[in-house]
Parts: structure tokens; sequence; C-alpha cells
């Protein structure tokens, strides 16, 4: 059976750019009908029914890797002693940001094709060759690189070992060669629908996104996407926004939030790794809404509804590192093996939003998200933003 094949269009399209494009280290959308008023959508006390609540969680797109496993490669097998290695961006496997979501689609094929699998957790960006030189001593087949800053070394170690197939996680690359392919993200699609969330929700008319590094062009997509989102479903929104110097810095991302919940902010959503998720965890521990990013930070940041403030967690923007890195192994098992851009956006379900878990969304509001998402997927909304620089079109 053929891995399935997505964003072919938009993966020509971006094939004809040359622009750079990447994501941060760490980590890691109208038709329809016309939505309730901004004010009056927060204002409405009652959380959706229980039919409503799954019917969102359905339609979110966010269908598990095993699931996938089961329906699409029931009868794959793996050739005896495959293995696949992975290096990660400054981070760990279990950081509850990029690199762990890069991991778990890994660990996903590892469990659905029987292969063997290593990994090796970058500390400094000094030690990416290094790292990529000793991923490659176990001889593997496949070898997972996780982030924009480790684009230059990947390619380079493509070059040199042509018999091993190389994915690069967020790597945009002029040239390819015919053994490595670059995972790449609508981040602005993504943005979009935790703007469209932010817009919907607000009652001050205030809200905010703590961005990454402004170098880090899909850093770039979701904060500008975030802003278009917002403001197209509430015009009246005031977005203020902020980029930080690292992904790691939770403390600075809870200064930003408090700075910005202090010039009346009620939804902030974190587009900076550990950075952005100190924010939301700020906003959600004052009573405001919080937004995060890549991962369902349901799960992550807030400890599966354990920590403080997680009833304040409206939503994630999803961006699906699992599922990009799960099938292009699958492809090299499969002896299907594409190179060049792969993009996964909200037409193929790579870019969609986490369900509400603990949160009181309104009916209405989980109603329009919905609409929002298909709108993006179907092509009748479009974000305003470049998908290659980030910037408005």
């Amino acid at each position: 059976m053929r891995a399935p094949r997505w964003g072919l269009a938009a993966a020509l399209a971006l094939m004809l750019t040359a622009a750079a494009c990447g994501n941060d280290p760490g980590t890691g959308s109208g038709a329809g009908s016309e939505p309730a008023a901004a004010s009056e959508s927060a204002a409405a006390s009652e959380a959706p029914s229980a039919e409503a609540s799954a019917a969102a969680t359905e339609a979110s797109s966010l269908v598990p890797l095993d699931q996938l496993c089961s329906e699409e490669y029931s009868d794959v097998e793996a050739p005896d002693d495959f293995s696949v290695g992975l290096v990660t961006d400054i981070g760990s496997v279990d950081d509850g940001t990029f690199n762990q979501y890069a991991f778990e689609g890994m660990q996903a094929a590892e469990d659905c094709f029987g292969i063997e699998t290593n990994f090796i957790e970058t500390q400094n960006q000094a030690d990416y060759e290094n790292n990529l030189d000793t991923i490659l001593s176990d001889e593997p087949d496949v070898v997972v690189t996780v982030g924009f800053l480790l684009a230059d070394g990947t390619k380079k170690f493509a070059g040199d070992n042509p018999d091993v197939n190389f994915v690069g996680v967020d790597q945009f690359q002029e040239e390819y060669g015919d053994n490595y392919s670059g995972v790449l993200f609508r981040e602005d699609q993504g943005g979009y629908l935790a703007g469209a969330m932010a817009g919907l929700l607000t009652q001050s008319n205030v809200v905010g996104v703590i961005g990454g590094l402004e170098s880090v062009p899909p850093v770039v997509r979701l904060v500008n996407g975030y802003e278009a989102g917002a403001m197209a479903e509430n015009p009246d929104v005031d977005v203020l926004s902020v980029y930080n110097e690292s992904f790691t810095d939770p403390a600075k991302g809870r200064s930003d939030a408090e700075q910005m919940l202090g010039e009346g902010a009620d939804v902030i959503f974190g587009a900076g790794g550990q950075t952005g998720s100190g924010g939301i965890q700020a906003a959600a521990e004052d009573g405001q809404w919080a937004i995060g990013v890549d991962q369902d930070e349901y799960f992550t940041t807030f400890d599966g509804g354990d920590a403080r403030g997680a009833e304040f967690l409206a939503t994630s923007a999803i961006k699906r590192v699992d599922l990009g890195v799960f099938t292009k192994i699958a492809e090299a098992i499969q002896d299907e093996f594409e190179p060049g851009i792969f993009t996964l956006e909200a037409s193929n379900d790579g870019i969609t939003y986490a369900p509400f878990h603990d949160a009181d969304i309104p009916e209405d509001v989980a109603a329009r998200m919905e609409e929002i998402r298909q709108g993006l997927a179907d092509g009748s909304i479009d974000t305003g933003i470049d998908p290659i620089t980030g910037e408005p079109k």
C-alpha cells in the first residue's frame, strides 16, 4: 500500500519560491453563517453540549497515528533491521514542544512497523554536526532532524550519505537531492485558527501573542496569521505582539503575558516554544483565555488538566509534526521515499486545532471554529498571509 500523498499543489508552489523557511528550535482560517458578536460569544455562560463537544473534537481532524496505522498501513512490513535515528534541536524528546512531537511520530512508526529507533538530544547549536555524525554511526535507514537551524547540517550530511534518507522538519532548501525531504507547514493557517478563536472569545477586544525568534519564518507566519484571524472575526480587536530571543525561557514569556494582561488582554497565544508556554500559563492562572501551539498543550503544559488554569486553555493550534515524520518514515519503509518538499496544511489535516477539553467554549464559537477550519481546508478562506515569508500579502 502506498503512503498517502498530501499537499502536492502547495508543495509545488513552495518549490517555485526561493525563500528560506523553517521553524523554531524548541517547539515545535470565512465561509458559513455569520458568527455572533465577539462580546456576546464570550459572555455566553453555558458550555457546549456533550454532542457538540464530541462533534468538534472529531471534526478537528486530529486522527491518532495508531488509528492511521491500522487503517492505512495494516499490510506494510518493514525490512529486517530497518532503523531510524532522530536528532533534536536544542531541547529534549519530552520537553512538551516541537522536539517531542517529532519524537512521537518516530515512536508511532516504531510501534506500527516494528522498526528500531534511536535519538540524540541536542544541548547546544555547536553540537549539530557532531550529533549527526554520531547518529549515522548506527547506520540508520532514515535520519530525522528537527528544526530550521539544522537545515545546513542536514543538507551536508545528506549529500555525504546518499544511501540514507533524510527528513528535515521545517527545512526549506532550493534543492534537496534524491534522499532528502523537507517537511513544511502552513503555520499561517494555524495562527489564523488561534487568532479566530481569540477574536471570538475576547471581551476586552485586546488579545496578545508571544512569539519566538523573529528571524524564524514559521514564527512570523504564526504571529501574523494570528492577527489576521483575530481581525477577520472581530474587526475591533487590538492585537499585541512580541518576539523573543529564546524559545526556552518560560519566565520571559510569563513576563510578556503579564504586561499584555496589564494592557487589557484577555486572550494570550503562545507561539514561541517553552517561552510561549510560560506566557499562556500566566494567562490561564490569571483566569484569562490561553491558546497553545504545535502540540495539544492541555497534555503538556497543563499536565492533562491537572495544572492550575487548565480550564482556561481554549485550544491549541496544532501542527502535525508527528504526522509528517510518521508519513516520511512509512514512505522509506515501502521504498517509496519522495524527496523534496512535503507540505502539511489544513487540507490534509496537517494543520488543525485541539479539542477544548475543560474549557467552557460557547457552542456558537465551537461551530464557527469548525467552519473556519473547513474553509481553510477547501480554500474558501484565505489567511491573507504569504505562506513563505509570513508577511501580509
